[in-house]
This record gives structure tokens, C-alpha cells and sequence, in this order.
């Protein structure tokens, strides 16, 4: 049995992709008939236009099942105001255990972070879990995907501005 993974979003990112849905379902009548105007061409089995459309509409599909599943699990809400924080939303500098170099990413979904040129974390993900709500300064721990662990420190936490 699975968890529902909700999805943090700003407004503005919901419209998007709301929009893209919208956008999507209204492509399903022109793949149908491009579908259809290859069957009509006769065997199928050497029709490269009916398996090109086929396939066509299997990507379209698959990206409207996501983006409604998406947008059926997304907690809308607003950019956080608050620096300091870890927060959906927020631009995050951390250091690895004793490294010297930081690192800066926007913890968000990629859908949230898809027009940006900073490298985007899950909130969802083992870092951006052990991260959410630590404060500045603050040193957490995380389960690396070999089963060891690593601690990131919090350095800097601020809003995303676009």
C-alpha cells in the first residue's frame, strides 16, 4: 500500500500545469484522428504513421495521468517570506559534513523549479526531508542510497524568487 505523496506548489506553478492539462486533453480529438487516418491507410503492421501516432498519444497520456495525479495531491500555497528556514519553496545553502565548498538548490518539486537555473531537491527526498523546518546552522542527518548516512548543515535558507 503507498502513501499519497502530496506535492507542494506555488499558485502560479498549479496554473501552469493546470494549464498544460487543459492543453493536453484538448490534443486527445487530433492524436485520435491522426490515429485514425494511419488505420486507414491499410496494414497496420508496416504503418510507421499509425505506430508514430500510437505512441504519440501513449506519451500524451501518460503525461495527463501525471499532472493529474499531480494536481490532485498539490498543497497550493504561497513562496515562503520567512529566511531562515527550511521550507518548500526555499533556496537552501548547505555544507556537507566537514567540505569546505557549499552547495545551493531550491527545495521544490521540478515541476516548481522547471524555468530556473538552480538545481532542484525533492522536499520528498531523503536531503530535502532531513532538511525541511532546520533552521540556519542547524546540522542534520540523512540515509545515503548505499545505506550510509551523511550530515548536511544548513547555511543559508531564503526565499525563491524566480
Amino acid at each position: 500500500m503507498s502513501e499519497t505523496q502530496v506535492t507542494w506548489l506555488t499558485q502560479d506553478a498549479f496554473d501552469r500545469l493546470k494549464s498544460e492539462l487543459d492543453e493536453l486533453v484538448g490534443n486527445r480529438p487530433v492524436i485520435a484522428a491522426k490515429i485514425n487516418e494511419a488505420r486507414e491507410e491499410g496494414d497496420l503492421k508496416e504503418n510507421g504513421g499509425y505506430h508514430a501516432a500510437r505512441e504519440e498519444q501513449g506519451h500524451l497520456e501518460s503525461r495527463i495521468r501525471q499532472l493529474q495525479e499531480l494536481l490532485r495531491t498539490a498543497k497550493v500555497g504561497d513562496v515562503p517570506t520567512e529566511a531562515g528556514v527550511a521550507k518548500p519553496g526555499s533556496v537552501l545553502t548547505v555544507r556537507y559534513d566537514d567540505e569546505d565548498e557549499t552547495e545551493k538548490f531550491l527545495l521544490a518539486t521540478r515541476e516548481e523549479g522547471a524555468h530556473g537555473d538552480l538545481e532542484v531537491y525533492s522536499p520528498s527526498s531523503p536531503l530535502g526531508q532531513a532538511l525541511l523546518d532546520a533552521k540556519e546552522g542547524e546540522t542534520r542527518e540523512y540515509e545515503l542510497p548505499n545505506g550510509g548516512t551523511m550530515k548536511v548543515t544548513l547555511v543559508k535558507a531564503e526565499p525563491f524568487t524566480g
